[in-house]
Parts: C-alpha cells; sequence; structure tokens
C-alpha cells in the first residue's frame, strides 16, 4: 500500500480536492486492485488540447500527455509527454476542471478497454489495445527526460487508409456565365464570398492553414485554432474562404486586407477582436484516411455538411443543386460578388482552372500586376498619387491603364513601403506606353498582385473606370490571367445550348 500511496504523493500535491471534482482518493484508500489491463483516452481541452493516454499498472494509472493523440498510421510517430500517475478512479473521470485549477479545462471520456502487456521498462512500454475507437499495437519509447514518441505498430485500421496529404493545390474556375435552363438541374451554386482562399488541414486538433499560392498564414488567423479543438481527433483537409464582414453582414474585401499583410504576433491578436474572419467551408478534400477528390462534387458537399462544421469563425454555407438564377438573383439582393457554378458530378482537380466550375459575377473585377506609379498631386501631394497597372499576354506583359480611386491612406502608406524596393528604370511591359502615362512614371518590377473593379476592357485593351480593391498576397504574379473571355465563353456556351 505504501507503495502505491508514494505514486501518488505527485497527483496528490497538484489537487486539492475541495476545488476540482477530479477524484483525489486519501491516502489510506490508495490501495492496489484491478488486473492491470485498463486503458483510457481522455480529451482534455486544457490550455493546449491534448489527449491523455493512461495504462493501468501496480495500483494506478500510467500517463502520457499525447499533443496529437495516438497515430493511426505506422508511418506517423506523435510525441507522448510522460506525465504523474493518477488513481485507477480517473480511468471513469469526465467533467469541468475548475479555471486556474491544475489542467484547468474540460475532460471527455474519449475512449477506454482493455490492453495486453508485451513489453515494460522504464523506456519502453508495448501494448495491444482493445477499444471502442483505438485497437492494435502500439509502442511507447523514452527519447529524454519526459520526452516519450508513441508509433503504432499495426498497419492502418483500413486496408483502404491514405495518409493526409501535405499539400493540395486548390481547384480554380473559369469566368463564365450561368449555364442554360435545359442544364441547369446538372449544376450546383454556391455563393462567391469576397475573401482569400485558403485550403486548411486539421489534424490531432491542430490546424494548418494554406494559401492558393502555398504561404502558410496560420499565424496571421489564428481564429481557426478553435475549429481544430472543436473537431478533435478528426483529420480532415477543407477548401474554403477566409472572410470579413462589415455592419451589414456583407463580405468586406477592404476589412480584410486589414488582416492580410499582419504577421506581428501582438498585432494579430489586436485584429482578432476588431476585424474578426469567418472561415467559410465550400469543399473536403480528405477525411480519415480517405481522399474524397475523385468523389462527385454534391457527394463531397454532403459528406461535408454531415459535419456540422459550425462556429464562432467557421461556418459551411449552404449549396443548390439547380435552381441557378434565383441564387443570382439572391446574390445580388445580398449585395454579394457573384455566384460559383459547379457541376454536380465534377471531381476535384487540385490546381487546375477547368469549366466543370464557373465564376458568374455581379460585377467585373480583375486581378493585375503593378508595374509602376505616378507621383500625386494635390491632397496626395508626396504620396503615391495612381498605380500602373498590366496583365499577361502570350507577348508579355501589356500595359492596362492606371487606377487611382478607392485607396485609403493607409494603403498609399503599404504600396509606397512595398513599391520601393521594386523600383527600375525601364516599364517591364511590352509595348509603348502612351506619353503622358510615362512622362513622370516611377517604374517598379512586376511583383505585386492587386486587385481592381471596373465597368469594361476597351477596344485597346485597357481597363475603364478601375478601382482599387486590395493587394492580393495570397496569389503569386504567374497566376494572374486576364479574365475578358467571357464573351467567348458566353457564344460557346450559347452554341452548346444550340446544339452546334
Amino acid at each position: 500500500m505504501a507503495a502505491v500511496s508514494g505514486k501518488l504523493d505527485t497527483y496528490r500535491r497538484k489537487r486539492d480536492p475541495k476545488r476540482t471534482p477530479e477524484p483525489v482518493p486519501a491516502e489510506a484508500d490508495a490501495t492496489p486492485h484491478g488486473n492491470d489491463d485498463t486503458f483510457v483516452i481522455q480529451e482534455h481541452h486544457a490550455r493546449a488540447l491534448h489527449w491523455d493516454f493512461r495504462l493501468e499498472r501496480d495500483g494506478v494509472l500510467v500517463s502520457w500527455a499525447v499533443p496529437k493523440g495516438l497515430p493511426l498510421d505506422p508511418r506517423t510517430n506523435h510525441l507522448a509527454v510522460h506525465t504523474e500517475d493518477h488513481p485507477l478512479e480517473y480511468a471513469s473521470f469526465g467533467g469541468e476542471i475548475p479555471e486556474g485549477e491544475y489542467g484547468g479545462g474540460t475532460v471527455i471520456l474519449w475512449d477506454r478497454g482493455t490492453y495486453i502487456c508485451e513489453k515494460w521498462t522504464d523506456r519502453e512500454v508495448k501494448v495491444v489495445l482493445r477499444g471502442g475507437r483505438v485497437s492494435g499495437r502500439y509502442v511507447l519509447f523514452q527519447t529524454g527526460g519526459k520526452n516519450w514518441m508513441v508509433h503504432r505498430m499495426d498497419p492502418p485500421p483500413r486496408p483502404d487508409w491514405e495518409s493526409q496529404p501535405t499539400l493540395v493545390k486548390p481547384m480554380l474556375a473559369t469566368l463564365g456565365t450561368l449555364p442554360g435552363a435545359d442544364v441547369d438541374a446538372d449544376w450546383g451554386y454556391e455563393m462567391k464570398w469576397d475573401g482569400v482562399r485558403a485550403v486548411v488541414y486539421v489534424e490531432g486538433g491542430r490546424v494548418r492553414a494554406m494559401t492558393r499560392n502555398d504561404r502558410d498564414v496560420t499565424g496571421t488567423y489564428p481564429e481557426l485554432r478553435a475549429m481544430g479543438a472543436a473537431m478533435g481527433q478528426t483529420q480532415v483537409v477543407l477548401d474554403g474562404e477566409l472572410v470579413t464582414f462589415d455592419d451589414e453582414g456583407r463580405p468586406s474585401f477592404g476589412r480584410l486586407q486589414q488582416r492580410m499583410h499582419v504577421t506581428n504576433a501582438g498585432q494579430v491578436r489586436r485584429l482578432v477582436e476588431a476585424v474578426p474572419v469567418v472561415y467559410l467551408v465550400f469543399d473536403l478534400l480528405h477525411l480519415d484516411g480517405r481522399p474524397t477528390l475523385s468523389l462527385p462534387y454534391h457527394q463531397r458537399r454532403e459528406i461535408l455538411e454531415s459535419l456540422g462544421l459550425s462556429g464562432r469563425s467557421w461556418q459551411t454555407p449552404p449549396f443548390f443543386a439547380g435552381g441557378g438564377p434565383e441564387v443570382v438573383q439572391a446574390s445580388k439582393d445580398q449585395h454579394l460578388e457573384g455566384v460559383m457554378a459547379k457541376r454536380l458530378d465534377s471531381a476535384y482537380l487540385p490546381g487546375r482552372r477547368t469549366e466543370s466550375w464557373l465564376k458568374v459575377k455581379n460585377h467585373l473585377a480583375q486581378e493585375i500586376l503593378i508595374v509602376g506609379w505616378k507621383p500625386g498631386k494635390g491632397r496626395r501631394e508626396g504620396r503615391i498619387g495612381s498605380l500602373l497597372l498590366a496583365t499577361p499576354t502570350a507577348a508579355g506583359l501589356a500595359y492596362a491603364g492606371q487606377v487611382g480611386t478607392g485607396f485609403t491612406d493607409a494603403m498609399l502608406d503599404d504600396l509606397a513601403r512595398r513599391l520601393g524596393p521594386l523600383q527600375r528604370k525601364t516599364p517591364p511591359v511590352e509595348g509603348t506606353i502612351p506619353r503622358p502615362i510615362a512622362r513622370d512614371a516611377r517604374w517598379v518590377s512586376a511583383k505585386l498582385v492587386g486587385e481592381v473593379e471596373f465597368s469594361e476592357w476597351t477596344s485597346d485593351g485597357r481597363l475603364r473606370h478601375p478601382s482599387w480593391r486590395g493587394l492580393r498576397p495570397d496569389k503569386s504574379p504567374n497566376e494572374v490571367t486576364r479574365e475578358s473571355g467571357s464573351s467567348e465563353h458566353r457564344a460557346k456556351r450559347g452554341a452548346e445550348r444550340d446544339g452546334k
């Protein structure tokens, strides 16, 4: 009895039975009992989400905190931090440990079962688990001090199990028009959200967010961490849009600009409250060892919606099978950017731009490259007055006009800082620049991507009435395409509807 009692000294020292609902047996009650064959896994939402893995041994529960839970794939080992022994009564504990107490947070009984011990030394523990959620052979081995690793010795739990991918390029849409009435039933429709595209990877309650040009923006949008904690042990890859909303509840790309460039942790924390971001999830790419890329769009959406992803900073907006004209009208009524039309039978094609997905816009917008700027006058004396723009063509960059509206002072200051190091003596575009434009222009290398709204393209390839929307750090220069092919696309779709 004394030996068991001594094992629980650290456990008792860290807990006050008057303050916590956890079992804290009196020293006289700490007698050995049990068959040394019980294991328990508790999901612990404390300061950082982790899973507590406990094995009954000599009258106590020998315990490890496993930040990502037990691995299901033998190709991946997980960290396991050895913690104090727990009383056997803890094997049935679940509840709320008060804030401020050791381990404060929610404890959920995640799995429980029996185990067979194959080896037990001070540096290595080998067991066979038989639980409701986890079964198989595992080994824990010490790597230094309290740090251990846990490895699955058996194959994955299913023969078709595939490891979660580390990078999936988002599928891209083509600018187009609404599918015709005769094929409307073959298409699904979503609202087009005015934000930043992001593929989000969730594993072991941890989130990693990547933009379409492979930038890791996890630290920029810490709101997503709560989504990982809410999903627990679910392994999933999601596709969606990071969006901010204005005071009227409409997506605001202008407000999002305040978040897009920030990496300083202190600034990020302040902006999380002032300019909150919501991740709007619209596709499912991988789920618990099963890739879903080859599934038709409507089936991916059904599985996605079954996950019930809904929280303060993440939502799953609906999609609509058929009814394209009504969805477009609803998007206009809500002052949204437009509609995404997706063939219901379409697979997900990473990194490819295809006509299985169509962007149907309520207003024209164009991604552009900044190739120069002109000094301001009057109120903008000493600052940037307008930006000089270009779009790619087969022959190289083509001058596309200038934009001088839509800027805030903060935007102009940020642009000046970013464009300064990119200065060059000659324009990086092919062809002749109009003399009045070139006269006092300051040229820069075409490294920065931005976006403008405009009324139409002129006959000489210039943007008419452009207005600045903001920089697009989520996109790289080689991704910019001139989206001026809507008329050709419309003619093509008309010919298809007419059977030509």
